[in-house]
């Protein structure tokens, strides 16, 4: 079977992350959405998208494929009743189109592109993003859903003894992790370590937490969950429930807090932001 990962309407209130990938590109948990797919597809997903981006994210149709809503988060239960559809038929939930199967590719954002599709009624649970907000308040739940798949059947790496681990079997290190004097604390959640990856003396980490391949905490970083450090990246100071997509540094002191930063991205020395307005007033957003 082929699938491809659509973006709908919602690509729109996922900018500006979005300007520059499609939905499904964006990191949430350990992995990104189309990463998830694949683990669970055990194949290769590709994209429709914005004209613009589908140069470097182009779709691959074939005479048969599954369409995948790029902000919907997988898993198994949704994903039985995927392999259940039939030519025409689409998933729905709550007036939203999940996945649908077709011998055509169809174009988004247009909001009828299914209006022809018989619809299939989906009433489990499921996770999907709507808002930007959506990828660190939903970021525990999905950490703790990615560190069982990525962890299934695998073994850990021991780390040093001079690091202080609490709740060990709630702790993972893929290969080439290093960690010295260290404080893990996994009995809030699971703490997932990429392939060489590094955590400096002094830092005390708090789960859920991933720190993903070539990424570094640096020294006497303090980090509460759930928080996601994305591949190459850079984590120092005081974070909490955050998100890094990849290949970003917040590598020195000062605060950072329910935020999400992009790639390519640097936050310099003694910068902080905060999660509470001085008037204690609702925060509002715009994109």
């Amino acid at each position: 079977m082929n699938y491809i990962l659509f973006d709908d309407t919602r690509w729109n209130n996922l900018l500006p992350l979005t300007f520059t990938r499609p939905s499904s590109e964006i990191r949430i948990g350990i992995l990104t959405i189309r990463e998830k797919w694949e683990h669970l597809l055990e194949t290769k997903c590709s994209w429709i998208t914005k004209d613009y981006l589908s140069e470097k994210y182009p779709p691959n149709p074939e005479k048969d494929n599954i369409l995948l809503n790029g902000t919907l988060l997988p898993n198994q239960s949704i994903l039985k009743e995927i392999r259940k559809l039939q030519f025409g038929q689409a998933l729905e939930a709550h007036g939203t189109i999940l996945a649908a199967r077709s011998g055509e590719i169809v174009e988004y954002p247009e909001t009828d592109s299914f209006k022809d599709f018989k619809k299939v009624q989906y009433n489990g649970d499921f996770l999907q993003l709507n808002h930007l907000w959506d990828i660190f308040t939903l970021n525990g739940e999905a950490l703790r859903s990615d560190y069982e798949l990525v962890t299934n059947g695998k073994k850990t790496i021991s780390l040093s003894k001079t690091n202080i681990l609490l709740n060990p079997q709630n702790i993972f290190a893929e290969e080439g992790v290093r960690a010295e004097s260290a404080t893990l604390n996994a009995m809030t959640g699971p703490i997932w370590l990429g392939r060489d990856s590094e955590i400096m003396e002094g830092s005390t980490i708090r789960g859920p937490f991933a720190l993903c391949e070539n990424s570094t905490v640096k020294m006497g970083a303090k980090i509460y969950g759930p928080t996601t450090i994305g591949p190459a990246s850079k984590a120092g100071g005081e974070i909490n429930n955050s998100v890094i997509i990849g290949y970003s540094n917040k590598g020195h002191d000062g605060f950072l807090g329910n935020s999400v930063i992009g790639e390519w991205c640097n936050i310099g020395a003694d910068s902080n932001n905060s999660n509470l307005k001085n008037t204690y007033g609702q925060v509002r957003l715009w994109s």
